[in-house]
């Protein structure tokens, strides 16, 4: 079996593991996790084993089959998505639908990929539905998303979920050490914390893409100075974001506050924000504001409005 591209994910690689053994892989998977989780290579790996023709355990990486799914060339590998729109329309939904009833140019199947599955709306997702319950023998979906819990059941319940875990610690320590060695062991620390333990997030920020967002900036100002007007006026304005837009300023500061933990426990500083943060407030505090953070990034997951989380927070991180 060859999914060692994906790193960790332990739990999941077994689950799949016999799948693959027998080549018994399911018509329909939803792949969800954060932004630099994995799920892009997951599904490429996948997308592989489906079009393997190997005697061995799929997918061998080294058939020609194989080898165009990796190199994004496979005819029957088909992405579905239109980058320069916010949304995956209806109508590329339906292309898609009519599309998988001819049959494979060349691949033992017909693989439809779905890169920002959660944007498709419920239009898009009820177009889905129909060739979700009847495909053709030969077709298959990867839906990826950051949540499954924002595809409808009537598609959840049709699909295998996957879902990707961060890296442990010593795992993502190691594997960014091999890829940054220019990197101290303090900066290549402060992107493991900040990154949740998601390998992409990390090498992201280790690549010069680890600016503090502007949001992040005037919370590392406003929080250890306990202004909570500057807060107000920092959160207001944020009620009017999309979740997808909130979602990675929310996991920023969580980050941040994580790393501000890690300094009063002994650690160095990776950054004068988590130093200033550490200096100003209590383990206590922090451990309460982390645990309000996780818990808001959960229900942005569920209907909760961003107004509503914004405005909790506007109290609960005074």
């Amino acid at each position: 079996m060859s999914l060692d591209a994906l790193y960790g994910n332990e739990q999941l690689k077994s689950k799949l593991a016999p799948v693959l053994e027998a080549d018994r892989l399911s018509h329909a998977y939803i792949l969800s996790g954060p932004q630099g989780s994995g799920k892009h290579t997951l599904a490429r790996l996948l997308a592989a084993a489906m079009e393997c023709t190997s005697g061995r355990t799929r997918p061998c990486l080294v058939c020609a089959q194989c080898r165009k799914v990796l190199s994004g060339n496979h005819p029957d590998v088909i992405t579905v998505d239109d980058e320069k729109k916010k949304t995956v329309s209806v109508e590329l939904v339906r292309e898609a639908r009519t599309d998988m009833y001819l049959r494979p140019n060349e691949g033992r199947r017909k693989v439809y990929i779905f890169p920002r599955a959660m944007d498709m709306g419920a239009p898009g997702q009820n177009a889905l539905l129909k060739v979700l319950e009847e495909p053709p023998a030969y077709g298959a979906f990867l839906l990826l998303t950051d949540g499954a819990q924002r595809l409808l059941p009537t598609i959840r319940s049709r699909c295998v979920e996957l879902q990707l875990s961060p890296l442990e610690t010593g795992l993502c320590t190691r594997l960014l050490e091999r890829d940054f060695p220019q990197k101290t062991g303090e900066q290549i620390a402060s992107a493991v914390l900040r990154s949740g333990g998601f390998y992409g997030q990390a090498k992201t920020l280790l690549s010069g893409g680890g600016e503090l967002l502007p949001q992040t900036a005037r919370f590392a100002a406003a929080y250890p100075a306990r202004d909570a007007l500057a807060m107000a006026e920092l959160l207001v304005p944020m009620e009017r974001l999309s979740r997808d837009q909130l979602q990675p300023i929310l996991t920023e500061w969580l980050g941040l506050l994580t790393e501000a933990l890690a300094v009063r426990s002994g650690t160095p500083a990776p950054t004068p924000e988590a130093a200033a943060i550490s200096q100003s407030r209590s383990g206590a505090e922090l451990m309460s504001a982390i645990r309000r953070l996780q818990e808001a990034l959960e229900l942005l997951q569920g209907n909760i409005s961003v107004g509503a989380l914004c405005g909790a927070l506007q109290v609960q991180l005074r």
